[in-house]
């Protein structure tokens, strides 16, 4: 999942058990037969299916799952037929959230989301509904290992096409329009830089503040039902958790 800071969240999710992980390759592998789809099987002439596997190999998912899931998609009449859609809604307390999804069935991945959304005090929305208060980004987090400057690492990341960049403890945040992600991320790879994430990301624009302990446990148990769920790839939210905020 991601929401106002994102380490604390690629933390919590590399720190899952094997069962989480395997959740999660299972949803990369999802990305990855659209990619193929779209644009076929080969990383040097398909930009999308070469930014997945960037986001699979920052999730540490094998490289030969990854071949795998390369070559299955490829495979003419194998398996579901995917689509990739976004679903928009609050939560208690007025916190927006968006749902990334990739699903074989449309109504049973509508009717499972609005469950979700309902059982735990929130409410689904229409198409646009809260996607006007993030922005679409390129989002790449390189680990801030001793030594490294934080100047130096700010005019590799602009001389690379990248907008911005924050420098938090322990990693680097580094931002891009959506369209020059793909050449920031290997101008990085080819300066030598390896990634804790890269991944094109909805960022919020501003910030609400949850201070109340039943709003803030609502708020997570939805969070944690949306990520649980098999059809929802990604769970972006502009949510200050301070639960969250300790766990960093």
């Amino acid at each position: 999942m991601s929401g106002h800071s994102k380490w604390h969240n690629i933390q919590a999710k590399k720190g899952k058990t094997d069962a989480a992980r395997g959740k999660i390759f299972t949803k990369i592998g999802r990305e990855i037969a659209i990619a193929v789809r779209e644009g076929g099987a080969n990383p040097e002439s398909n930009g999308k299916l070469r930014d997945i596997i960037a986001k699979a190999k920052a999730n540490n998912m094998p490289n030969d799952n990854i071949k795998r899931s390369i070559a299955k998609a490829a495979g003419e009449g194998s398996g579901a037929t995917y689509e990739e859609m976004m679903y928009e809604g609050y939560a208690p307390g007025g916190v927006a959230i968006i749902c990334q999804i990739v699903t074989d069935n449309r109504n049973r991945t509508s009717s499972d989301v609005r469950h979700i959304f309902d059982k735990n005090g929130g409410s689904l929305g229409t198409p646009g509904s809260v996607s006007y208060m993030f922005d679409n980004k390129g989002v790449i987090v390189i680990e801030r290992e001793p030594g490294m400057d934080e100047d130096e690492m700010m005019m590799t990341a602009l001389d690379a096409g990248a907008e911005d960049m924050k420098a938090e403890e322990d990693v680097f945040e580094i931002y891009t329009a959506p369209n020059d992600f793909s050449i920031v991320r290997e101008e990085l790879e080819k300066a030598g830089y390896a990634f804790l994430s890269a991944d094109k990301q909805m960022v919020p624009q501003n910030t609400v503040a949850v201070d109340d302990p039943d709003t803030i446990a609502k708020i997570q148990k939805l969070l944690d039902m949306l990520d649980d769920n098999d059809d929802v790839t990604e769970v972006y939210h502009n949510a200050e958790l301070p639960e969250e905020e300790e766990e960093e």
